[in-house]
């Protein structure tokens, strides 16, 4: 599960909401439902976003005595600060679909205490958007089980993991709180072990469409899936390297769209040689990263040096 980082008040809970990477990403095929099956590796980081949580005790909304729908009990509910820079209106954020969905899933298995108090969720964001380091679908698995847990509503981790999957494919990730690998469409997570590593992440000014990316001609969608044991054996092969048949599938594509991603991701090349890494793309989004061996990851007066050479705002991070 995640590291304890976070801080308790007498009125305020403080959450990291974590970023992921993909060591790779591959497509496997198409599904019936329209959506995709993939096999990755997720590694969640040490650096995120925070959200504060604030237990409104003197607003109490009576829900026994409601027929409100969860929409309506949502808004009545949860009061979002800080991010207003991400959508305008309320209902289109992922924190507030995030906590709409549990409030469902509590209804509807009947299991919603008679009375519940307001919540203030202020977000404190650090993440760039659209990266692919998953800062949205964070903030809403972060969201899902802070009020789990304010609101006594005991939903057990798999059932939040499926409700989290209606919300956005990365959710399930963050819910499950520890490095996976991922089959589905994110959902099908099997834990694994893997040592401490820091990175240095670079997130140039750029966004591509997640949809267009997903049509693009040139994007492979079949490459052959591999057995959990075969990913599990073979981590040599993606963790600090990677190496044939690991790759990330969205790279080729990205890149050709995003000259800021290309330029990016050659810096990173660039520095391969000495890191003793390979430099690859995250996700589907326009971040990109380099593994740093060891005998490098100390050396702060180098990184520092990588870090404003680079064309781009440039993080040094740690696994979580």
């Amino acid at each position: 599960m995640i590291k304890n980082i976070a801080t308790e008040s007498d009125s305020t809970i403080t959450r990291l909401s974590p970023a992921k990477i993909n060591l790779f990403l591959h497509i496997t095929g198409k599904r019936a439902d329209g959506y995709h099956n993939l096999q990755t590796v997720f590694r969640l980081l040490d650096w995120g976003d925070y959200l504060h949580f604030s237990l409104m005790d003197d607003v109490v909304v009576q829900t026994a005595d409601s027929e409100s729908d969860s929409n309506t009990l949502c808004h009545q509910l949860l009061v979002l600060a800080g991010a207003e820079i991400i959508t305008a209106n309320i209902e289109d954020n992922l924190i507030f679909k995030a906590a709409r969905a549990l409030l469902a899933f509590a209804i509807q298995s009947d299991a919603l205490p008679k009375q519940l108090a307001q919540v203030t969720v202020r977000l404190d964001k650090h993440l760039p958007m659209g990266a692919g380091l998953g800062g949205g679908s964070s903030n809403a698995a972060t969201t899902m089980l802070v009020l789990n847990e304010l609101w006594q509503l005991n939903v057990p981790c798999d059932a939040l993991i499926k409700i989290g999957a209606k919300v956005g494919a990365d959710v399930p990730i963050f819910i499950f709180g520890q490095d996976a690998i991922a089959m589905g469409i994110g959902e099908e997570l099997t834990a694994i072990d893997l040592p401490d590593q820091q990175y240095l992440v670079l997130t140039p000014e750029a966004h591509v469409n997640t949809a267009k990316l997903f049509a693009h001609p040139k994007l492979q969608r079949d490459i052959a899936p591999l057995s959990i044991d075969t990913i599990k054996n073979q981590s040599n092969d993606y963790v600090q390297n990677l190496n044939t048949p690991y790759h990330n599938v969205f790279t080729p594509v990205v890149t050709s769209l995003a000259p800021a991603v290309a330029e990016a991701l050659d810096y990173l090349k660039g520095l391969e040689s000495q890191a003793l890494g390979t430099a690859r793309m995250t996700g589907s989004g326009s971040a990109v990263f380099l593994p740093l061996d060891a005998s490098i990851a100390t050396d702060k007066k180098l990184l520092a040096k990588w870090v404003k050479g680079a064309p781009c705002a440039g993080y040094l991070v740690g696994s979580l």
